[in-house]
């Protein structure tokens, strides 16, 4: 591609809206445009990335069985009513009307419409397993679009789902899914760990995310200092054992803190350690009021919770609704004498505690010498907190460090969570109904290219890795009015294009240093520079990702650029 022709439109300052390294690259080297908060048109060099990363993840599907089709965006109502995610997904689901009132939603992802279409076309065991797969753009109407691509309201996806007639076979699916996302990044060249992960409002459960490590990621992954094990930081159980002091029971004793609220207010306060204290949250699960209590210096996980419960929505309750639940604002929270409608449930961490804190549900005011079982009644004791770092790893190996990461991809087993509510049965071998078993699996396409902008990257641009770069070669015309300089360009241009490289051919009629510029932002893998010495079949190169240079005659060119990029 002749760079004079084409639409690459660079920026030399750095737009003021973009936060972090990916969104301020792909912006200043014509990557990308904003259109809308959350909302981008692919640029030609943008596009050709998209199209290197989807290539790889069609021929890993492939590869693993998949089959690709491609389902409509505009997804009917109806279709979530029957799963029961139209009332539960939430405001990110984005719902419209047609003319004829109609109600819609734009797809955010397609469970419903892929077990819709699987239920009404396939009858018999003989046609399972079955997977299929698409690569298609989701809208998600994202409260705080920000980080550019890694959180937009549009976005492209590749999404499969499979269907089977045992957990065998679905073990057997998910199992090549996993290989095959791991072969994908790996591909990609990405620094990534598969993590166990929740399902969220997907359902279902054995669930893996693909975390790019990156600083800028808005997950934390909770991993094992000295094995593999490596889990999201809500996933991530406790095994910590916690023994009780033998130290005497005091008497319970309300006392007055005023204006004393959080835990560091009043263990201040009253002098004591955060671990003596009993954090208590209210929480709505359902439809229904959970107190939920950890130690001072734990965080409650609500997912845990959620999963505890088997619920479908938790939330904490509002300071309103602690008000007429409870008689008394949220600091001012604790279990003892708790009306019978509202459960207690306590971090197993709790049930350690000796005369410790926690708040009397009367302002200003909390219990001292309070102890689990004398004092309150608990409902159940689990694993409830954040694991932290420090604590012990859930596999036993090494203590637990933190990492942030860029979810790229997810693999759920479904089970029967949408088949059952939308009833996609087949007939088995003996003629009998049975539900179909079903799995899940996505990359975000658009958000893996972010992310390998995250990770390939300097001060002066991005860097490519070959496999995904929007070319293989930037070749340069230093002086396109210098007739020896200019006839070599454009035979070489010409000859490499024949041996089968993507080339960019910088023709343009600018001064030097704006191409080398645009170049090192831009980021392709090697620089070819037809410059002074092109009278005598000298060309300059240079290898993005270390700076190096070298010059070759261009009867060497072919070999030395196959050694660089390895391909």
């Amino acid at each position: 591609m002749k760079q004079s022709m084409s639409f690459i439109p660079t920026l030399r300052e750095v737009p003021a809206d973009a936060e972090i390294k990916s969104h301020q690259l792909l912006l200043r080297a014509g990557f990308i445009r904003q259109n809308a908060s959350g909302v981008y048109s692919y640029l030609p060099l943008g596009q050709r990335v998209l199209q290197k990363i989807e290539t790889i993840i069609r021929e890993e599907m492939n590869r693993a069985g998949a089959i690709e089709l491609l389902m409509p965006a505009l997804q009917q109502a109806e279709l979530w009513q029957e799963s029961g995610r139209w009332y539960s997904y939430g405001p990110e689901l984005m719902r419209l009307k047609d003319r004829h009132d109609r109600d819609f939603a734009l797809g955010a992802t397609h469970e419903e419409v892929i077990t819709s279409l699987v239920r009404d076309e396939v009858k018999t065991y003989k046609r399972l397993p079955l997977t299929l797969y698409q690569i298609q753009t989701k809208f998600r109407d994202e409260k705080r679009p920000r980080f550019g691509l890694l959180r937009g309201r549009e976005f492209i996806m590749k999404d499969a789902y499979s269907f089977h007639t045992s957990q065998e076979s679905l073990d057997e699916v998910y199992n090549k899914m996993y290989e095959a996302y791991s072969n994908v990044f790996r591909r990609c060249g990405l620094n990534f760990r598969a993590v166990i992960a929740d399902s969220g409002a997907m359902g279902g459960k054995d669930t893996h995310e693909f975390m790019v490590l990156s600083d800028v990621g808005e997950d934390t992954i909770a991993y094992s200092d000295t094995s593999d094990y490596a889990a999201n930081i809500e996933m991530a159980p406790v095994i910590t054992t916690y023994e009780k002091s033998d130290e005497p029971l005091r008497e319970l004793e309300k006392v007055h803190t005023p204006e004393q609220k959080s835990i560091e207010e009043v263990s201040s306060f009253l002098n004591v350690s955060r671990e003596k204290c009993i954090k208590s949250l209210l929480f709505k699960v359902d439809e229904k009021y959970v107190l939920v209590l950890v130690r001072g210096d734990h965080e409650v996980n609500d997912v845990k919770v959620k999963n505890l419960f088997e619920a479908s929505v938790v939330e904490l309750a509002s300071p309103e609704e602690t008000k007429q639940i409870m008689q008394c604002s949220i600091g001012s929270l604790g279990p003892i004498g708790v009306s019978e409608k509202v459960e207690v449930v306590a971090d197993k961490a709790v049930q350690a505690i000796v005369n410790g804190v926690c708040g009397a549900n009367e302002e200003g005011y909390h219990y001292i010498g309070v102890n689990p079982e004398r004092d309150f009644t608990v409902s159940q004791y689990a694993d409830l907190r954040f694991i932290q770092e420090g604590d012990p790893s859930p596999d036993g190996q090494g203590t637990i460090r933190f990492a942030r990461g860029i979810e790229v991809g997810h693999v759920f087993k479904l089970g029967t969570r949408y088949s059952e509510a939308m009833n996609a049965t087949y007939l088995d071998e003996n003629g009998r109904t049975q539900t179909m078993i079903m799995g899940c699996y996505g990359i975000g396409v658009s958000r893996t290219m972010a992310a390998i902008a995250e990770q390939f990257s300097d001060e002066n641009g991005l860097v490519w890795p070959v496999a995904v770069a929007p070319f293989h070669l930037h070749l340069i015309s230093v002086n396109p009015k210098n007739d020896e300089q200019r006839h070599l360009a454009d035979e070489l241009y010409e000859k490499l294009q024949n041996n089968g490289y993507e080339v960019l051919y910088d023709d343009r009629q600018e001064r030097p240093g704006v191409k080398f510029a645009d170049s090192d932002l831009i980021g392709i893998p090697v620089r070819i520079t037809v410059g002074k010495r092109a009278g005598e079949g000298i060309v300059e190169i240079k290898v993005r990702q270390t700076g190096e240079t070298m010059e070759v005659h261009v009867s060497e060119l072919n070999e030395t650029i196959q050694r660089l990029l390895a391909i």
